[in-house]
């Protein structure tokens, strides 16, 4: 009498794929991680000649980053949510359309108002593609496999950093201009969609979830309420007035009740705050915000400096970051296989915190007149540091929670590490508006002369099309306001160094089971069951 094979146990086994069909499947998965990293990395170049070109202001050049920080922070866990109640493989291509319609929207942008709403349409394609692509590869791939797949991704990821600034100063100063920049990551996204279709096959495991769209929508709420009070305050409204006020007051009110949501009355929060009793998620999460706020607040301006104040291409200043991203992929590599060899970690995380310290208080003495190669010295000690840093750190709180809680451990570190971006992005922009401001102000009386074009205060023109005698006071502002701006984020990333230094040292784990680490908040509860039935069927 033959014996029935037992059911498949966990995700991994019922859709068990073999190495050439995984590799076939990953390169569809791969291609929308292209997509999503290279919408960031692209746009950068372009925004100042965007900004000009669209008569915006430096409040207008901030949101076009924000809106989508934003946007993929707060959907990126509602998309986890949506992959145990419905096809992973839809999903995918779901996210994948969005960025698409987002992206043509963009393209054809009359105003700066129209280019910013774009961009949160964006954004929630692209907290799609980032969510999913990890659940996916976690479900076709068992765990003690996933090593050798998860180069792949790390190149890709590279890539896209490397070459993202490149090709969008190339485009931006060929005959397509900057709309090019939101059509060159459509034929990737069209090839990703057909390609998941047919090589991407995975059964449907539905787990009964309880999204939380209550306190995400409170959460986003409060944080975007203040960025905005923060952005447009001392230049639509005074600082003192009833505007202020109301702002203040909601955005408290609502973060307020996100926390009362989170904690009380939803079953599965976006942000667990029973987490935050260990020293370790406690720590590592303020250092996230820091680090967000030091981090993609100031570098997120890098390329207008080098246009606005060196008078630079969009080619020459993308040419500028391999500076810093150099240095940040070299040291990520270097520091994550020492650390798996070793299994010691808190020495890089203190090491490379010293080294962002460093890099932005270097920078914060940069100005119009710097050398260019003390610029990248100083470019690349802060990606440097970055390197050992930022996935370190997520290192650390995973390797302290249970099996149970890595996704959200995860998350939770991720999504203040982007909110921490967003504040940082929106309330130095909008320092880095009144400081240009003011100087440009100071820089016209001292010539005793008046603008050549008309424009409100906070307005950025083409600096390169401006009188010569123009141009040496814009570059003069941008540079010695860039300069301040890196060292207002110096001290953020000061308490971030306490913070790393104060985390308890836990050797890492051994286990192969350590992978799911990678995964979400789902996939990693299905494990957790298949290890548990497994462990019953065994006695």
């Amino acid at each position: 009498m033959s014996q029935v094979p037992p059911a498949p146990s966990s995700v991994e086994e019922s859709g068990q794929m073999s190495h050439r069909e995984i590799l076939e499947a990953l390169s569809g998965l791969l291609l929308a991680m292209f997509v999503a990293m290279l919408s960031s990395t692209v746009v950068s170049n372009a925004l100042p000649r965007i900004v000009s070109d669209l008569e915006g202001s430096q409040t207008g050049y901030t949101w076009v980053v924000v809106s989508t920080m934003l946007a993929m922070t707060v959907t990126t866990p509602i998309w986890g949510k949506l992959s145990d109640l419905f096809s992973k493989k839809l999903l995918v291509q779901l996210a994948l359309v969005i960025y698409i319609v987002g992206s043509l929207v963009a393209a054809f942008a009359p105003s700066m108002e129209v280019l910013i709403g774009a961009r949160v349409v964006q954004g929630l394609g692209v907290g799609g593609l980032t969510a999913l692509v990890q659940v996916v590869i976690a479900t076709m791939i068992s765990p003690r496999e996933r090593g050798r797949y998860s180069g792949y991704l790390g190149a890709v990821f590279a890539i896209a950093t490397v070459s993202g600034p490149l090709i969008g100063g190339v485009i931006v100063d060929s005959t397509f201009g900057w709309r090019g920049c939101f059509f060159v990551g459509l034929p990737f996204a069209v090839a990703a969609f057909f390609l998941l279709q047919k090589t991407l096959h995975l059964p449907v495991v539905k787990r009964p979830v309880h999204i939380d769209y209550l306190g995400a929508t409170l959460i986003v709420g409060g944080v975007s309420t203040l960025l905005i009070w923060v952005s447009l305050g001392g230049n639509q409204f005074a600082w003192g007035s009833m505007t202020t006020a109301v702002l203040v007051a909601s955005g408290v009110l609502l973060i307020a009740a996100s926390v009362y949501v989170e904690a009380k009355v939803a079953t599965e929060p976006v942000i667990p705050l029973r987490l935050f009793r260990d020293r370790t998620i406690s720590l590592a999460t303020i250092a996230s915000v820091m680090i967000g706020v030091a981090m993609f607040g100031s570098t997120v301006y890098l390329s207008q400096y080098f246009q606005t104040a060196r008078g630079m291409s969009p080619t020459e200043a993308g040419l500028m970051s391999i500076a810093m991203v150099g240095g940040l992929f070299l040291s990520s590599i270097v520091s994550g296989k020492i650390i798996s060899d070793t299994g010691r970690w808190k020495r890089w995380l203190v090491g490379g915190m010293v080294l962002v310290v460093i890099g932005l208080a270097l920078l914060g003495t940069i100005d119009e007149s710097t050398s260019l190669v003390v610029v990248g010295a100083f470019m690349a000690i802060l990606g440097v540091g970055l390197g050992a840093t930022m996935q370190n750190l997520v290192l650390s709180v995973q390797n302290n929670v249970s099996l149970a809680d890595m996704g959200a451990a995860s998350s939770v570190v991720a999504f203040f590490r982007s909110m921490g971006g967003s504040i940082g992005v929106s309330a130095l922009g909008a320092l880095l508006s009144h400081q240009v401001a003011q100087q440009v102000t100071e820089g016209y009386v001292a010539a005793q002369r008046q603008p050549s074009f008309s424009a409100g205060s906070h307005s950025v023109p083409d600096v390169a099309a401006l009188p010569g005698w123009e141009q040496g006071i814009w570059e003069h502002a941008f540079g010695a306001s860039f300069g301040h701006i890196f060292s207002v984020g110096t001290p953020f990333a000061l308490v971030a160094l306490a913070c790393v230094v104060l985390i308890r040292e836990v050797p890492l784990r051994t286990s192969n089971l350590d992978a799911v680490a990678e995964t979400s908040p789902e996939v990693a509860a299905e494990l957790h069951d298949a290890i548990v039935r497994k462990e019953r069927a065994a006695r």
